[in-house]
């Protein structure tokens, strides 16, 4: 069956309008309403949803990229086989995104490789796909860009972009000692973000152990108290996931 024909006066217009993406899949739909005898209202609905749905692909695409998030720890990529405990529960509920709405926080621990940075990540390709903001950095990465910025005068501007978005992620939080700037920058991520925006951190360390962390032991006590009291807990154990990331050569490829 050949497909229909569009006028290049239609391919103008649609171009003009910035909808020139309808013309990979108008013909095709030009068929379907014939076959089906579509009336002219639900072909015209049905070519706009092809569109709707192309830019919602391409926002969550960009919002992706945006975030450093990793695109293969997706929360259907996890595996459930996994000899890790986790509460199951609670990460239904923190995959919810309700804890994204009223402002609180999550912390998930547990020991190295069970899995936290891949949930964290997971949680944060959700949030994009419901059209929230992400950043995800690993600390001690966003500790030292913030230190660069001081250097050339662009530390407000990047302090602006991690208190900006809907949910920062971030990871291997808490593992070395601060010196008193890092300390200060963490101090004014935690309080700024307080019940204005959501904050995931990952951290071998249980809360507890954050305090001995800071250089500054007020400082700590303040930031750390704002984000324990508004935070859900995931802890996870058990064996190490990382194996289960690790790449293979597929069966049939085998010899």
């Amino acid at each position: 069956m050949t497909t229909d024909a569009i006028s290049p006066d239609l391919k103008t217009t649609l171009r003009r309008l910035k909808l020139s993406r309808m013309l990979d899949t108008l013909p095709e739909r030009f068929i379907l309403a014939r076959q089906q005898k579509m009336p002219h209202q639900d072909l015209l609905l049905l070519v706009l949803s092809d569109e709707v749905s192309r830019r919602e692909s391409v926002g969550v695409t960009l919002r992706v990229e945006r975030a450093r998030l990793d695109p293969a720890l997706r929360l259907e990529a996890w595996d459930p086989s996994a000899k890790v405990t986790v509460d199951r529960t609670l990460l239904n509920e923190l995959a919810s995104l309700r804890f994204l709405d009223t402002h609180a926080h999550v912390a998930i621990v547990g020991p190295v490789g069970v899995g936290k940075t891949f949930l964290a990540h997971a949680l944060g390709h959700i949030a994009c796909r419901r059209g929230a903001s992400v950043l995800a950095r690993r600390t001690d990465h966003l500790l030292k860009t913030l230190k660069h910025a001081r250097l050339d005068n662009s530390y407000e501007a990047e302090l602006r972009k991690l208190l900006a978005v809907d949910l920062l992620v971030l990871d291997d939080f808490a593992i070395d000692v601060l010196d008193p700037t890092e300390s200060r920058d963490l101090y004014e991520i935690l309080t700024e973000r307080h019940r204005v925006g959501s904050i995931i951190v990952t951290s071998n360390r249980g809360p507890d152990e954050w305090l001995a962390t800071f250089a500054d032991p007020v400082r700590a006590q303040s930031a750390i108290d704002r984000f324990t009291s508004n935070a859900y807990d995931l802890v996870i154990d058990g064996e190490s996931y990382r194996g289960r990331l690790k790449p293979s050569v597929p069966s049939e490829g085998r010899r």
